[in-house]
């Protein structure tokens, strides 16, 4: 084969990938599409009587803190006064070596509180447990540091109730979001985890645990975030929930049936991905035992977070992202294209090794083939347009409809000119962003490959969201 020859096959190699990759998210996209017409029409249900109201099963919300004292309390008071008939609040506080621990014991007024549970999955030794003197159903859990994961199997041990939610320190939930995702467990019996929307909080305003105000971050490498986000769960997780095919929902948020989390183990201490790791083991273990398995996504209930507002954040946190993935894959391939596998072995799990796992190395591999090709004169500018138009066309396609369809379904951002920033972030976002992430995505498949014990690094809190009471 010639060089010619050889640079002509990359080519369509490349074109081909991008035009397959962008064509399944349009797929997902109009699945997406019709999920959010039919939200639309239940909403005007939302006037009558409750079919479920007072009927939701009692939760028990997971929060692991490790060195959140910027946020915690803030996150604790939205908790505590969520609407839902019967829940508890148990933060974990892993071994915080800043004043995490002191903050909730000064504003929640916890005593120490000697109780003993059933410890049915391994966690780092308990040091000791309190509770609150002013909230009944608040109790926090000291222990040595494990991990966020390790925090959460010692918060499952400690649950009384058969479903528990998982809650990052560093979020707030609206007052209706846990009766919303929990309506899911109601609907349908087989289900054994459900999430919801993560939206970003850096630009919103909380007081006292509550959601005030929204508006858009300050800064434009958070609006990028924001933009992505709403693709993600807008068109990524709404697309596969209607084919019961989900193989994540987001740790910062997620409702689990306890059994079946504690059956299947509980999370996993070794991989910087638990969340995902988790919700793919339950789809392999339920689906090869041949037990009912429903994994569903709910774009109503949100969770606000804060997002990184600094490159040196962001990177570590896209490179631990996709060693999560790498490993959730690894850990779980027996799930693909398994005969009892159903949508999620035979569609979701290579859609995600293809264009998830291995899709930065082509990403990044067709840029770089791209520049090479044009110095050396082996491309025409205009086949290299058509490259572009491919890669970088669709992906703006994908980012300005996820936009369309958040204003036409929710309508969050409601300030004079939020519109036309946001249109120009997700103009941003393809050129130079996504490219980044797909780099720095590179360098975490690079690592998985490598090996070696992942670490999560430090993740820098700001707060600035949040206002005095």
């Amino acid at each position: 084969m010639s060089l010619s020859e050889l640079v002509l096959t990359a080519q369509w190699g490349f074109l081909l990938f991008f035009a397959a990759l962008n064509g399944g998210y349009l797929a997902l996209n109009l699945i997406s599409v019709v999920s959010l017409w039919r939200l639309q029409q239940a909403r005007d249900l939302d006037r009558l009587p409750q079919l479920y109201a007072g009927a939701e099963p009692p939760v028990s919300i997971l929060v692991p803190a490790w060195n959140e004292q910027a946020t915690i309390v803030a996150s604790v008071r939205s908790l505590l006064q969520l609407h839902y008939p019967e829940f508890e609040v148990i933060v974990i506080n892993d071994g915080s070596g800043d004043a995490t621990l002191e903050v909730l014991i000064r504003e929640f007024a916890l005593q120490p509180f000697p109780e003993a549970y059933r410890v049915r999955l391994p966690s780092a030794p308990v040091r000791g447990i309190h509770r609150s003197a002013r909230h009944p159903t608040l109790v926090v859990i000291d222990k040595a540091n494990g991990g966020k994961a390790d925090a959460l199997n010692a918060g499952i041990n400690a649950a009384q109730y058969p479903l528990f939610c998982s809650v990052d320190a560093d979020s707030i939930l609206q007052r209706d979001s846990l009766t919303r995702v929990a309506a899911a467990f109601l609907d349908d019996p087989a289900t054994v985890a459900a999430g919801g929307t993560i939206r970003v909080a850096n630009g919103c305003e909380v007081k006292s645990g509550f959601l005030v105000r929204t508006g858009l971050p300050r800064t434009w490498l958070a609006r990028l975030q924001l933009v992505e986000y709403l693709r993600a769960f807008l068109f990524g997780r709404l697309g596969w929930s209607p084919l019961n095919a989900l193989l994540v929902i987001s740790g910062a948020f997620a409702l689990f049936r306890k059994e079946a989390v504690v059956e299947a183990g509980g999370y996993r201490t070794d991989t910087v991905g638990e969340d995902m790791e988790l919700v793919v083991r339950l789809q392999r273990t339920r689906r090869l035992a041949g037990k009912p398995c429903r994994i569903t996504f709910l774009p109503d209930p949100v969770c606000w977070t804060e997002v990184p507002e600094d490159l040196a954040t962001l990177k570590r946190q896209r490179i631990r992202w996709q060693r999560g993935l790498a490993e959730s894959l690894a850990r779980n391939r027996r799930l693909l294209f398994h005969p009892r596998g159903g949508t999620a072995g035979w569609l979701a799990f290579p859609f995600t090794l293809l264009f998830e796992w291995l899709g930065p190395v082509i990403e990044v591999g067709g840029y770089a083939f791209l520049g090479l090709a044009l110095v050396a004169g082996l491309m025409s500018f205009e086949a290299a347009a058509v490259f572009l138009l491919v890669a970088i066309g669709f992906g703006l396609l994908l980012s300005v409809s996820a936009l369309f369809l958040e204003e036409m379904s929710f309508h969050v951002y409601t300030r004079p000119g939020d519109t036309l920033r946001l249109l120009a972030a997700a103009v941003l976002e393809n050129l130079g962003y996504r490219q980044l992430m797909a780099l720095w995505r590179f360098a975490g498949f690079v690592a998985a490959l490598r090996g070696g014990r992942a670490r999560w690094g430090t993740m820098t809190r700001h707060g600035s969201w949040q206002r005095p009471s």
